[in-house]
């Protein structure tokens, strides 16, 4: 396992004032591509903001701004979603995207928040569920736009894609939570776990257990106060057979939370894996 690449994801991550999001961004996909050179992608991101600074001229207001980074991204660029294959993880990998034109709406929001500040805008990133949005403060008020396709999305629009969601959790009547609730702007932690919770998931589904463990371990080192992260590491190292490894995080984790609801399941497990242990 390559420590110097964790140590560099942990020395981007370890503090919150100066965090710089789309490196660390960047950093995430050498799990899978132990040889990216992290540095030349950032390159790659400046030279097309070199591009676009170069076409606005001083005196543009935000919102002109805003219309030539939109054009010069969706449309002489051609960045946009991948429908034929939406949960290919190299949809999240961004000197990937950068390559392909084709992202999910975290990776091409990372993209547009970024090309956005070298040019004097102010955009943020808004984890929405099941759709991460960007939000775009300009003196007129506050947009929130698909980084899909760069459109502007109504109060109305917005609603209607969020009350599947809150009908799922079961937050409807009384309970139901008002939409400003799901707009707040999300910190860089918040957008680089979300953006490593989505390659969770698409690893976990098809069992690719070397590469979920990549993303494991910076899941962990990125929320160090989250033991459940510590928890499934173990569960990873389990189906890689690394027993020890395994069993001292599932046992880290009964440490920190003996009543929790998985408790039993996870001391099975250790059993199982200390008897293997004592087979070897």
């Amino acid at each position: 396992m390559p420590t110097q690449q964790l140590d560099y994801f942990a020395t981007l991550v370890a503090e919150d004032e100066h965090f710089p999001l789309t490196e660390a961004c960047i950093a995430v996909a050498q799990h899978a591509f132990p040889d990216l050179d992290v540095q030349h992608t950032l390159d790659e991101i400046d030279q097309l903001g070199d591009r676009l600074k170069k076409r606005i001229s001083a005196d543009a207001s935000a919102v002109q701004r805003l219309q030539q980074l939109k054009h010069f991204f969706y449309t002489e660029l051609g960045f946009g979603p991948n429908p034929n294959d939406f949960y290919a993880p190299e949809n999240s990998y961004l000197h990937h995207v950068l390559q392909s034109r084709r992202g999910i709406p975290i990776s091409l929001a990372i993209l547009m928040m970024e090309l956005g500040n070298q040019i004097g805008l102010k955009i943020r990133g808004v984890s929405f569920p099941n759709h991460f949005m960007l939000r775009v403060s300009l003196p007129q008020g506050e947009i929130i736009m698909d980084p899909l396709t760069g459109a502007s999305l109504s109060k109305h629009e917005l609603q209607e894609m969020l009350d599947p969601y809150l009908e799922a959790k079961g937050y409807v009547g009384e309970l139901q939570l008002p939409l400003n609730v799901f707009l707040r702007v999300s910190s860089c932690r918040e957008i680089i776990s979300r953006f490593l919770r989505n390659l969770k998931l698409i690893y976990t589904e098809h069992e690719r257990w070397e590469r979920l463990l990549g993303v494991q371990q910076r899941l962990v080192i990125l929320l160090p106060d989250a033991v459940e992260e510590i928890r499934d590491r173990g569960l990873i190292y389990a189906q890689l057979e690394y027993l020890r490894p395994a069993i001292d995080d599932m046992q880290q984790y009964l440490t920190e939370v003996p009543n929790a609801t998985d408790a039993d399941e996870i001391r099975e497990h250790i059993a199982t894996l200390e008897h293997q242990v004592r087979q070897h």
